[in-house]
C-alpha cells in the first residue's frame, strides 16, 4: 500500500492531462447530481409511475406530439402539445397540489414542462424518465387513439 501511495506523484506528474481529464469528469458527475437534487421535481421510472397510477395518485401529462399520442400513450393520460402548454392555465391551476407527472416521447419535453410547472408553483411534480421510450422498453401497456 506505501508503494502505490508513493507511486502518485510520478503518475500525476507524467500524465497530467489525463488526471486533469479525470478531475474534471468528477467535478461534472458532482454538478449533475447537485442540480438534479435542487430542480423541484423527481424522475420517475416506469415502475414506480405504475405503482402511483395504480393507486390512483398522479395527473399524467403527455406532451407528445398528437400522431405519437394517437399511436399510444398511457392509458389515462392527458395530452397536451408543448405549444399550447401553459403552467397558469386554469384547468392545469386546479392541479397545483395534486402529484402532477409529466411525460413525452423521450422524456427531454417532459422536463422542459416539468421544470416550468415548479416555476409556476405545482408541489408535487415529477417526469417519466427516458419517456414514453423507457415505458416501451419495460414492455407496459399503451393505449391507441384520442383518449
Amino acid at each position: 500500500m506505501n508503494d502505490i501511495l508513493t507511486r502518485i506523484p510520478h503518475f500525476v506528474a507524467n500524465h497530467v492531462l489525463l488526471v486533469a481529464a479525470f478531475i474534471v469528469i468528477i467535478l461534472a458527475l458532482i454538478a449533475l447530481e447537485v442540480s438534479r437534487q435542487f430542480r423541484g421535481f423527481r424522475e420517475l421510472t416506469p415502475g414506480a409511475l405504475v405503482q402511483m397510477i395504480n393507486r390512483g395518485e398522479p395527473l399524467v401529462i403527455d406532451m407528445s406530439a398528437i400522431p405519437d399520442f394517437e399511436k399510444g400513450h398511457i392509458t389515462g393520460s392527458k395530452h397536451i402539445a408543448p405549444s399550447q402548454f401553459d403552467p397558469e392555465n386554469k384547468d392545469l391551476a386546479k392541479a397545483r397540489d395534486l402529484q402532477v407527472v409529466t411525460v413525452c416521447k423521450n422524456g427531454m419535453e417532459s422536463g422542459k414542462a416539468a421544470k416550468r410547472l415548479v416555476k409556476a408553483g405545482f408541489t408535487n411534480v415529477a417526469t417519466l424518465g427516458g419517456g414514453l421510450d423507457a415505458w416501451r422498453r419495460a414492455d407496459l401497456p399503451l393505449a391507441k387513439g384520442k383518449k
